[in-house]
């Protein structure tokens, strides 16, 4: 059902940051979207001659002491650890100053599908091994999906509103939208939203090999992640982190802050239909989309930019080319889209905040990164997909769509900011 009104409180976004393959800033990540550059390499966490994938997209080099101290890695999942340490460059992006805000007016909402999924998969064989008592006392608060939120509102003091959303691939899309809306009745005058996984791990590797969920791509390892291209087999496992800092632009004025781009609508929808494939017809897809564009009261030929899900897996590309043009119509083939997967890989629940932070930056910039490896053209996926370079054009309104398993769907719109 279309929402029928339109709040008055408007919800900006004044800082970010970002963990991902291109590297651990919002400048690096940009950087190489723009620049078309793949961050998927050989995967490392693991051993890849026991799995039919052999490529990951690994944050660079990250080492958790650069933003804590070595005790307080220990006591982190590595998603956790990503989160906090994106959390950091957002805090100072936005100069935003807990000393001089009320901590019970500033929350975060994070988004993330397996939460301490390497954590889990050590300590089961530990288990295994030496039996359940010799388990690390820290499993527990570190594999929980809702300590990322915990860790990062531990870490800056921030009291107010908190959630978790753990709708999958859509998770961290989600936690973005249900930011806005906190923010827009009014529960918070700050939120710290965004999403985090790092689940590259033997359990996750087996789990995603067994449903033929990933690339088994042998050649370059920055070719292996194809969104809508003809040759693609499955995505690229990878892992990242971003947030944004989103709050009222009355707050954001009264501060002085330098806002970015403002968040105007988001929708939710269910599938209702299969474990882990997409409806036939695209229709939850259609109906998350079409609620985020009704929240925004944004028509559809206003709509310059689509940031798709774009996983590079057969059926979902293929699918959300089709609920694509059913709600756009012949607007479809006007509309740009791109994947960045086709950069990253697919991040799973931390996916959908890199994407929103990449739309802010189209919108900032006037910039929509392309998806790479776009060479062989398939006729069920016959968009415009911004083939291999980045495109230099207006962009006002960006529209960024996540689709989960289980059916669960999110889309974010992000505007360029006008006062």
């Amino acid at each position: 059902m279309s929402r029928t009104y339109k709040k008055e409180t408007r919800v900006v976004v004044t800082g970010y940051g970002a963990m991902t393959p291109l590297g651990k800033s919002v400048d690096e990540y940009w950087d190489g979207l723009k620049n078309g550059r793949s961050g998927i390499r050989r995967i490392t966490a693991v051993d890849p001659d026991g799995f039919p994938c052999k490529v990951s997209g690994e944050v660079p080099d990250f080492d958790p002491t650069e933003w804590m101290d070595k005790r307080e890695a220990r006591r982190m999942g590595r998603f956790s650890q990503l989160a906090v340490a994106a959390t950091y460059e957002a805090m100072e992006s936005s100069g935003l100053d807990m000393s001089k805000e009320d901590p019970e007016r500033v929350g975060v909402l994070m988004g993330s599908g397996s939460g301490g999924l390497p954590e889990t998969d050590q300590q089961a064989t530990i288990k295994v091994k030496r039996g359940a008592l010799r388990m690390s006392p820290l499993y527990i608060p570190i594999m929980l999906v809702n300590m990322a939120a915990a860790n990062v509102s531990r870490t800056f003091g921030m009291t107010g509103y908190t959630n978790t959303c753990a709708t999958a691939c859509a998770a961290s899309t989600q936690a973005v939208g249900e930011a806005a809306e906190v923010i827009r009745r009014g529960a918070a005058d700050v939120i710290v939203a965004g999403g985090t996984e790092a689940g590259i791990c033997e359990i996750g590797m087996g789990g995603f090999s067994t449903i033929h969920a990933l690339t088994t791509y042998t050649g370059d390892p920055s070719e292996a992640s194809r969104p809508f291209d003809l040759d693609r087999d499955g995505f690229a496992p990878a892992e990242g982190a971003g947030t944004l800092i989103m709050e009222s632009l009355e707050h954001a004025k009264a501060r002085g802050a330098t806002i970015f781009a403002e968040i105007t609508g988001w929708g939710v929808s269910s599938d209702a239909f299969h474990l882990v494939q997409p409806h036939d017809e695209g229709r939850g897809a259609v109906s998350a989309m079409r609620l985020a564009l009704d929240d925004a009261e944004v028509n559809l030929d206003d709509v310059d930019y689509i940031n798709a899900h774009g996983t590079s897996t057969p059926t979902n590309d293929r699918i959300e080319t089709l609920a694509i043009k059913t709600l756009f119509g012949e607007q479809a083939y006007k509309t740009p889209i791109s994947s960045t997967k086709s950069m990253i890989g697919h991040s799973l629940g931390a996916s959908g905040a890199l994407e929103a932070i990449a739309c802010v930056q189209a919108v900032r910039e006037d910039v929509m990164p392309p998806t790479i490896n776009q060479n062989t053209a398939d006729p069920d996926c016959d968009l415009d997909y911004i083939p291999n370079e980045a495109r230099e054009t207006g962009v006002n309104i960006a529209l960024s769509n996540s689709f989960g398993f289980g059916g669960q769907n999110a889309c974010v719109v992000v505007e360029k900011f006008r006062d």
